[in-house]
């Protein structure tokens, strides 16, 4: 029963993180966001989490397959805000985009957060595995 409170309290902590972090992304990066962001981000953080704990695959292999679960939740939720009658973000000026919600150039940028998330998620782990 305690190990499942923990794993549940990792997991909100995790998702509040994330979304608190994605949120301050945005605002750095573009000046503004959505409150839709924060759900992305703990979402994002929590998928990086779980894709690590069950892959033992190498950094930049997880990388890229959270960058792409990341993408592709962007582009659910740009979809379901477009749906909506919003227009949060558009990409549609960017190359190779894909209904002006996800493009490469952002898929890449992801790609590189991931990584050192990851290495700050091992480092952690490691760390904390040694006590």
């Amino acid at each position: 029963m305690l190990a499942v409170c923990a794993r549940r309290t990792e997991t909100a902590a995790l998702f509040l993180l994330g979304g608190c972090g994605y949120l301050g992304l945005e605002l750095a990066w573009r000046g503004g966001t959505h409150w839709t962001m924060f759900f992305a981000g703990g979402v994002s953080l929590c998928l990086l989490h779980w894709l690590d704990r069950r892959l033992a695959w190498p950094l930049p292999a997880v990388a890229a397959l959270a960058s792409g679960g990341i993408s592709g939740l962007e582009l659910v939720i740009g979809l379901c805000t477009r749906g909506l009658g919003l227009c949060v973000w558009d990409y549609s000026a960017e190359w190779g985009n894909l209904a002006g919600l996800v493009c490469p150039k952002y898929s890449l940028l992801w790609f590189l957060l991931c990584l050192w998330l990851l290495g700050a998620i091992r480092t952690l782990r490691r760390l904390t595995k040694s006590r």
